[in-house]
Order: C-alpha cells, then sequence, then structure tokens
C-alpha cells in the first residue's frame, strides 16, 4: 500500500527512514585478509540488526530502526563484492600494500601505519588507507628514503 494511503504519522515516519545510500568508493576496494573478514562480520551484523527490527511490531518503529541496518546491508554487500583481496607484501624492501612503515617527520615525532583498504583504515589503529595522501606518497619508496607532505618531511625509517 501506499504511504499516501496511510496516517500521517506513518507517511511521516517513512520519509524520516529513507536513508539515502552510503557512499562508495571510486578506486579499487582492496583488502587485506582481516579486511575482507571484518567486511563479512560487518555484513553479518548488518544483516542481524536488521532482522531484529523486522520483528517490532510497531511498523513506524519497525521503519526507523530497520533504516540503518539496511543501508548497512547495501554498503557491506557491494563492497564484499568488489572486494580485492592483496596478498601481504613478500618483501619489506619498498613500502606496499599490507606493508607497516615508521616514519619520522620534521617535528621529531615518529609514526608507524599499516597500509590497508578503506574500509579496514583507522588511524587511531594504527592503519591507513592505502588512498590518504601519506600512502600515496610512501607507497613504493624505500627505507632511507624522504618524501614531502605539504611543508614537511617524512623519513622512512622501517618497514615490515
Amino acid at each position: 500500500m501506499s504511504v499516501a494511503f496511510t496516517k500521517e504519522e506513518s507517511a511521516e515516519t517513512a520519509s524520516e527512514t529513507l536513508l539515502p545510500g552510503r557512499p562508495i568508493s571510486p578506486h579499487l576496494n582492496l583488502v587485506t585478509q582481516a579486511g575482507l573478514k571484518a567486511l563479512e562480520l560487518q555484513l553479518q551484523q548488518a544483516r542481524e540488526a536488521y532482522d531484529a527490527a523486522g520483528t517490532i511490531e510497531d511498523v513506524n518503529e519497525r521503519r526507523r530502526q530497520a533504516a540503518s541496518p539496511l543501508r548497512d546491508l547495501h554498503y557491506f554487500a557491494e563492497r564484499l563484492r568488489t572486494a580485492q583481496v592483496v596478498p601481504d607484501p613478500t618483501s619489506t624492501g619498498a613500502v606496499a600494500f599490507g606493508s607497516t612503515v615508521t616514519f619520522s617527520r620534521d617535528d621529531g615525532r615518529v609514526q608507524k601505519y599499516r597500509i590497508v583498504g578503506e574500509d579496514e583504515a583507522d588511524p587511531r589503529a594504527g592503519s591507513i588507507s592505502y588512498v590518504s595522501p601519506v600512502a600515496r606518497l610512501l607507497m613504493g619508496k624505500a627505507v632511507g628514503d624522504v618524501v614531502n607532505l605539504d611543508d614537511q618531511e617524512l623519513e622512512i625509517i622501517a618497514i615490515s
């Protein structure tokens, strides 16, 4: 039945629960093996949340509770469909997807990040996306190489 033929509250609720899709990156969906497993887990969690929302009796509340999990279901299904697993690098001679790189900055800070896919990147946890500006500068470089990021120099001190 069309929302037009339901009570006003339902029409308002329906419009509130039509969430826009999560944006999908235009970049290749490169993932590590751990990143693939994380996507699978997130899809499973979204499916469980959507199923749980489906058991709510009140139609308006069911719509509200199902909106976000439904959006996540679409997103993670697409990300899994397009995922390209990249094996861990076999060499530490140059920074590559999956490498952990340690570098120093001009101000004396030393930072260490693993270069991973977009969905698994978490800078606070020590990982950055391969399409981030820092990762793009470091890819292909070796220990001792210096790259310029804006007005700073980054020197690679270790690759693992």
